[in-house]
Formats: structure tokens, C-alpha cells, sequence
């Protein structure tokens, strides 16, 4: 797999971060509560389409104690359009059960104790752990993965090679936003099946071989 220079990614993240000063999630939220069951929710989702479920069911759930006063079948009727609904909704209530007893109704601020919780992996509580409580974590979904081995920013055979790998090389400065803008990057310009090279702000510096052209 080729492999970006290491002199060049401090220009690849400057340049990112001129295009979006502050990257955020997409997901909405109020409370750190809400943030962990959306991000529970997009599992292979987009966050356009969670967003659409949430928006009605967080004007009344904004804690675990609420989510488990409405109930599980309540709560199916609400994110019945997202994928995996039946699975999540038994996850969302038990995690919500587990913050409760636990964790006296507030979202615990360590990996471990996030990945303790149902429907919890890696992935969730980095995102968790970055957004809610700043840290410099790097979550890598399916965009992250394909910009870090497209571009040669961070080629890994799986998730974790390739967070592993992002973390090493992502310089300091933009650490703690480096997940956002690579997760934006994938979905809006280093896309899937057709690639916009033509406009992308890195492409001189991308390592892609079967770039695209402008029609």
C-alpha cells in the first residue's frame, strides 16, 4: 500500500482545516446522553436519516431515566426508519438501564466504561469520548477507512490498523479534529463510488491512482 509522506500531512490537515476552521458532527443533540444514543443509532445509518427519528424523540427523552420511562416499543415506533431498529432499540434500552444503575444517569468518561455498555464499541465511544468530552480520539467509519487508504494518509487492512496508524501521523495541532474532517472529506468529496478529485483541496497531494477528471 503506498504510503503518504510524512513531511506532507501537516499541509493535508492545514488544508482541511481551511476549508472548515470547525468541523462538527451532523448528528443533533442537547445532552451527552443524546449524543451516545445517536451515534448508537447511525450504525450503518446515515446521520441525515438518525436525525430525522431523534428530532421527535429527543423533544421528550433527554436522559436514561426518560428512555427507560417510555419503554422499548415506544421507542421502536420512533426509529423504526433506521436500519437495525429492533437490535438498537434492546441496545438503547440497555445501555440507558446500565447509566442508570451504574453510572447514577450520566455517561461515563473512560473507553472501558463506554464499551462496557450495549451496542458500545470502539468506534461509539471514540466518538463519544472526542466530541462530548474533547479528547483526541480518531473514530474510523467506513469514510475514514477509504480516505486513509486512498489517499496513502493511513492504509490499514482494518478499522484499527488504520485508526492506529492515524494516530501515529496526524500532527498534535489537529488531532483532536482530524476525525471530523476526514469523516466530511469521505462523505462529501473523496466519495465512495466516484471520487470529486477535480475540487478536492488535497488532490496534489493524495496518492490515488485512479483519480477522476472533470467531465
Amino acid at each position: 500500500m503506498a504510503l503518504m509522506k510524512a513531511a506532507v500531512i501537516p499541509e493535508f490537515f492545514a488544508r482541511l482545516k481551511k476549508a472548515i476552521p470547525e468541523p462538527e458532527t451532523e448528528l443533533e443533540y442537547d445532552t451527552v446522553y443524546q449524543l451516545l444514543v445517536a451515534v448508537v443509532l447511525s450504525a450503518q445509518a446515515t446521520d441525515a436519516g438518525v436525525n430525522r427519528a431523534t428530532g421527535p424523540l429527543f423533544k421528550i427523552v433527554k436522559t436514561p431515566q426518560q428512555m427507560l420511562d417510555l419503554g422499548e416499543k415506544k421507542l421502536i415506533s420512533y426509529i423504526r426508519t433506521i436500519g437495525l431498529y429492533r437490535t438498537k432499540a434492546k441496545n438503547v434500552m440497555g445501555l440507558s438501564r446500565m447509566l442508570v444503575e451504574r453510572h447514577g444517569g450520566e455517561v461515563p468518561h473512560t473507553h472501558e466504561a463506554l464499551q462496557a455498555l450495549p451496542g458500545v464499541g470502539r468506534k461509539t465511544a471514540n466518538v463519544v469520548m472526542n466530541v462530548a468530552f474533547g479528547e483526541a480520539t480518531i473514530a474510523v467509519d467506513t469514510h475514514i477507512f477509504r480516505v486513509g487508504n486512498r489517499t496513502g494518509l493511513a492504509p490499514g487492512k482494518n478499522p484499527l490498523e488504520v485508526e492506529l496508524r492515524l494516530l501515529k501521523r496526524v500532527p498534535e495541532e489537529y488531532r483532536l479534529h482530524a476525525h471530523h474532517w476526514l469523516i466530511l472529506h469521505g462523505r462529501y468529496t473523496c466519495k465512495a463510488r466516484k471520487p470529486e478529485c477535480p475540487r478536492c483541496v488535497v488532490n496534489d497531494l493524495c496518492l490515488f491512482k485512479a483519480k477522476t477528471t472533470a467531465a
